[in-house]
């Protein structure tokens, strides 16, 4: 499949897309909009991915988002009712953009060089991981124009790092560079160069893609409902779900891999089939 503003290569269960428009500071243009839910549907349904890394290219990961996206839809108009409705589901579109990521059934990394900027924020916080070359920064930036962010950073980020911090970043719209990123834990390391950082990112996808995929599925979905729930609410969980993903075949898959010191060969995530219509 084809992508304007995305590239896609794939390898041994690692799927790494790119944000390919450095020329533009890799803004996030109308097309990037429709096609990145699409590709993260698109592996997941297939069933092969077993991990994603997200990437970039250029000077910087992403300058946020791209005003082209409301230019001839008068989506910014808010002074009538059908105006604000018009405004809510272009709101729950782009929502839905970083929020397929969230749900995807393989983790992903973020592997973020230069600026993450505005729309970039919300990117980044709904993966998994968050690499980082160690002069990146993340900005807040709505603030800056006179708006508060609302694609996913004012949800995701308060769980991510301190309440102190985000609201200062929040509040200030300054910059949070990637030293200080990692020190608060919401960057999980750094790397002196971008090429370092693709290949590290590339190099801990294969480490995970070679674990049971359903294992890693189940425990993304584990620690993201943990999250979002109290802890009985989620031991409740656990045990509606580890009965319907427990495999003693991976179990002994792995444990024999351990042994003779190789790699085990695990089955993929089943392909998504379409609804009985």
């Amino acid at each position: 499949m084809a992508y304007e503003c995305l590239e896609l290569s794939q390898e041994a269960g690692v799927a790494h897309i790119r944000l390919n428009r450095p020329e533009r500071l890799n803004t996030m243009t109308r097309e990037f909009w429709l096609e990145m839910p699409r590709v993260i549907r698109e592996l997941d349904i297939a069933g092969g991915t077993r991990v994603a890394v997200i990437s970039s290219t250029g000077k910087h990961f992403t300058a946020g988002m791209d005003l082209s996206v409301f230019q001839g839809n008068d989506a910014l108009v808010t002074d009538t009712v059908t105006g604000r409705e018009r405004f809510r589901q272009q709101l729950l579109v782009l929502q839905e953009t970083f929020s397929a990521i969230a749900r995807a059934r393989f983790p992903v990394i973020a592997a973020v060089q230069g600026g993450c900027i505005g729309g970039g924020m919300d990117l980044v916080s709904a993966c998994c991981l968050r690499y980082a070359t160690r002069d990146a920064f993340f900005t807040i930036h709505e603030i800056n124009i006179g708006m508060m962010a609302d694609v996913g950073t004012m949800q995701r980020v308060p769980k991510q790092l301190p309440e102190a911090i985000v609201r200062e970043l929040a509040y200030t719209g300054d910059r949070f560079s990637a030293e200080r990123a990692e020190r608060l834990g919401f960057v999980n390391g750094l790397f002196d160069s971008h090429e370092a950082l693709v290949q590290g990112a590339l190099a801990l996808a294969a480490r995970i893609a070679a674990k049971a995929p359903v294992a890693v599925a189940a425990t993304k979905d584990m620690i993201s409902y943990s999250r979002d729930h109290s802890v009985a609410e989620s031991f409740a969980y656990m045990n509606a779900l580890q009965p319907g993903i427990f495999s003693v075949a991976d179990i002994g898959r792995a444990v024999a891999a351990q042994k003779a010191g190789a790699p085990a060969a695990f089955e993929d995530l089943p392909a998504i089939r379409p609804p009985i219509a």
